[in-house]
């Protein structure tokens, strides 16, 4: 069990990273998230925006719930992605740093969360304009070819490009310092968005009597948001190391990224760049964000970072059993519905000491 005084030196601590913490994405969750249904937007309420976000804001006002929804998305597939490691994309509810001093650092975790944040902003607006769930947008007309054998353009072209744009204008906003930290961001930023764009596909329906597809509709579709989360998870794993590096310019001293390591291929626009260690995540840091990983569950079967060894640090687990009502004996009857009985199983559930 995490200890009180960690929480205190925690919340005491997350003062010291607001002045560069996007904390804008706290509209994701908690009662902020949970009250857009309900109330209008108002700009001037929201924390931590810019004067070209609160701008951006006031003219897209509409759009707003989207933004909020894109950056909520991107922490759902970041829990689900860091589900089985010792950093699990923890945040914390009613604080305005919602991942606490985790992003303090220019870690590969930073660049996580910001290239998968940025991705739902631009997946979920694009989704919106598709649906009809705003006037200033709509479907992408831009990009419509000439049709292919089989098939005709119809349905509603998703526009990446809007979505992309507002996640651009609106999360890039605060990344315009000349440092490496905003550097990075705007890298990781933009990583995030191109994962979607490169990976539009064609999307079809077939009308005709009995799905006999005489006549096949398409459009341009964006994936589904999981195989976004599953490919920026592997640039996570391959992350490239960066060096900073100072010169001066017109405008005063600037800072710049270089790969550290010059005998491998400098990273693109699709891979992830970071320039700090990670800590351990093994125990509870209030300096670093670390929860530590105590009382974890953990696959004592598994040889990864979720195995019982991997996950708990090498101080061991715990086994306790645990009893589970779940559906069995399921039988299909004709026509048509399934008709199952209750049983109660027993499993061992290993959890971190």
């Amino acid at each position: 069990m995490i200890y009180l005084g960690y929480f205190l030196f925690l919340f005491c601590g997350l003062t010291r990273v607001m002045a560069s913490y996007p904390i804008w994405w706290s509209l994701a969750v908690g009662h902020q998230y949970t009250s857009l249904g309900t109330q209008p937007i108002l700009c001037s309420s929201i924390p931590g925006l810019v004067p070209k976000q609160l701008r951006f804001c006031r003219n897209y006002v509409e759009i707003m719930p989207s933004v909020a929804e894109g950056v909520k998305i991107g922490i759902q597939e970041c829990q689900h992605q860091f589900r089985g490691r010792r950093w699990n994309c923890t945040t914390i509810n009613d604080n305005l740093a919602i991942f606490g001093p985790v992003l303090d650092k220019a870690t590969r975790e930073s660049a996580f969360v910001h290239a998968i944040a940025s991705a739902g902003v631009a997946f979920a607006v694009t989704r919106a304009c598709s649906e009809g769930s705003a006037t200033i947008c709509g479907c992408d007309t831009r990009r419509k070819g000439p049709p292919g054998e089989g098939w005709k353009w119809g349905g509603c072209s998703e526009d990446v490009e809007f979505g992309s744009m507002v996640s651009r204008e609106f999360a890039d906003a605060r990344e315009n310092r000349p440092d490496a930290r905003s550097a990075m961001n705007r890298h990781n930023n933009e990583a995030g968005r191109v994962s979607i764009t490169d990976r539009m596909y064609l999307k079809c329906k077939c009308h005709g009597l009995s799905g006999s597809c005489e006549v096949k509709t398409c459009w341009w579709s964006q994936p589904d948001f999981r195989m976004i989360g599953d490919y920026m998870k592997d640039k996570y794993d391959s992350s490239s190391e960066m060096v900073v590096e100072k010169h001066r310019e017109s405008r005063g001293w600037v800072e710049t990224l270089r790969p550290k390591y010059t005998f491998f291929k400098p990273p693109t626009e699709t891979d992830l760049v970071y320039y700090e260690s990670s800590p351990n995540f093994c125990e509870p840091n209030p300096e670093t964000g670390s929860f530590g990983t105590r009382d974890r569950i953990c696959n004592l079967t598994s040889h990864g970072i979720d195995g019982c060894d991997l996950l708990c640090c090498g101080r061991g687990h715990d086994t306790q059993t645990e009893k589970r009502k779940e559906k069995c004996h399921c039988i299909f009857h004709w026509c048509c519905y399934v008709s199952c009985q209750e049983c109660t199983r027993v499993y061992d559930v290993h959890a971190c000491k």
